[in-house]
């Protein structure tokens, strides 16, 4: 087994309804995922806290803004003869201001919560979707294939209530 040598801090933001019966989903344009319906975000810039960057992404790629948010996972990505972990901290919003609107990176689409369109997202979604869709924390680690398709392994878990998810992943302890 190779051990991961460096990780990417990355956000994914996830934006629920006021209902809490619809998501908002973005189609990426273009880069890393493009074609994949997901949630909104990116690296974290040098400078930024972690929250700083995911508000960044979501202003960028969807020009709304977060009034609240929330971290409700983290999650490592690892791609097989690729050392660099992607490690990404999810977090939802109940509360924006401004409308979902079209930007050079995504388009932005509400799907019901029966209607999310799994086979056009990263394979894990479906995996630890469920979690946020059943207002759980979790954490997880997800070990790609060279296509960046193929699940190779993974492990996910729920946090439990009163548990608080860890600040990060050690690199000691993510193993390919």
């Amino acid at each position: 087994m190779a051990l991961v040598t460096s990780k990417k801090l990355l956000t994914l933001v996830l934006t629920i309804d006021k209902d809490g019966h619809r998501v908002l989903l973005g189609m990426k344009k273009r880069g890393f995922g493009a074609g994949k319906f997901n949630g909104f975000g990116g690296k974290v810039e040098k400078g930024e806290t972690i929250e700083q960057g995911a508000r960044r992404e979501l202003v960028e790629e969807a020009e709304i803004e977060a009034i609240d948010m929330e971290r409700v996972g983290m999650l490592m990505f690892t791609f097989e003869k690729d050392l660099v972990g992607l490690e990404t901290h999810v977090f939802i919003t109940t509360s924006y201001k401004g409308t979902p609107t079209e930007t050079e990176e995504m388009r932005p689409e509400w799907y019901a919560f029966d209607q999310i369109p799994f086979d056009q997202m990263w394979s894990d979604d479906r995996y630890w979707f469920p979690f946020v869709l059943n207002d759980q924390h979790f954490s997880g680690h997800f070990h790609f294939g060279e296509d960046q398709k193929t699940i190779l392994k993974h492990d996910l878990n729920v946090v439990q209530q009163g548990d608080t998810l860890q600040p990060g992943f050690q690199l000691d302890k993510v193993h390919l």
